[in-house]
């Protein structure tokens, strides 16, 4: 019954004085724009405008209706850019879900120029390493997913962000620090340390060692790399210690 351009009416009528220059400034004739009004007053049963002469008087009902299109209208202007924002990536949360453990510095790298170019919009980063990903795609949990496992479904669409390799990483006096590439069957009698990944995710598992029928001495889980590094060498006269780094990921967009 009560439109947004009842409101406008009422507002540009008290705004310019007359009913014509009301319709001009809001882009309709004014034959449409009083009958417009004459229906909303016939359907609220009360009238809005008393005519005195040829100036028009707020009645009580349109005094409150005025005060009503004064508040509510500024709303819905602000709500409309707001959503127009929103539709133009301008404003809002940008949720990523990081199932990547070496990719959290680059990401840091790509998120500062974004957040530059995007101050209205909040960066929030789920680093739940092992949580399901993919079903928090699904369930609208995060916008985004940083993982190094593509998953072809229909609704996904996975975009490369760049090429990686393993690395096995010793210490400086290991016995394997001076080969030129490294067989499955040498790591038999190594500890190896890899971040904290089910074993059929990591890449060193199901492409390297699992082919091959081949497990290591021991197997131990760091989340952090640098801690990662700072193990294999200092348990470099401890015993022999072998550390996998590497990573590579896949962009939900």
């Amino acid at each position: 019954m009560l439109e947004r351009i009842h409101l406008a009416v009422v507002q540009e009528v008290e705004k310019q004085g007359s009913l014509t220059a009301a319709a001009n400034v809001l882009c309709v004739t004014q034959s449409a724009l009083s009958h417009s009004m004459k229906k909303l007053e016939q359907q609220l049963g009360t009238d809005i405008w008393l005519r005195e002469g040829r100036n028009l008087r707020l009645t009580q009902a349109g005094e409150y209706l005025l005060a009503v299109a004064n508040r509510v209208l500024p709303q819905l202007n602000q709500a409309e850019e707001r959503l127009r924002q929103f539709a133009q990536g301008e404003r809002g949360a940008l949720r990523i879900g990081m199932e990547c453990h070496p990719c959290y510095q680059w990401l840091l790298k790509v998120a500062s120029p974004y957040l530059a170019a995007w101050p209205d919009v909040d960066v929030d980063v789920k680093q739940k390493f092992q949580f399901g990903g993919i079903g928090a795609l699904f369930g609208y949990e995060i916008d985004l997913l940083v993982t190094p496992d593509p998953l072809y479904k229909p609704g996904l669409k996975f975009v490369p962000v760049f090429d990686y390799e393993q690395v096995l990483v010793v210490a400086g006096g290991h016995k394997l620090a001076k080969e030129e590439y490294v067989k499955p069957q040498q790591l038999t009698n190594e500890i190896l340390i890899t971040y904290p990944v089910a074993t059929d995710r990591l890449d060193i598992y199901n492409q390297f060692l699992m082919p091959a029928g081949v497990t290591p001495k021991r197997h131990k889980t760091i989340e952090t790399t640098d801690i990662m590094l700072q193990m294999v060498a200092q348990r470099a006269r401890r015993g022999s210690l072998a550390a996998l780094a590497g990573g590579g990921i896949r962009r939900q967009a």
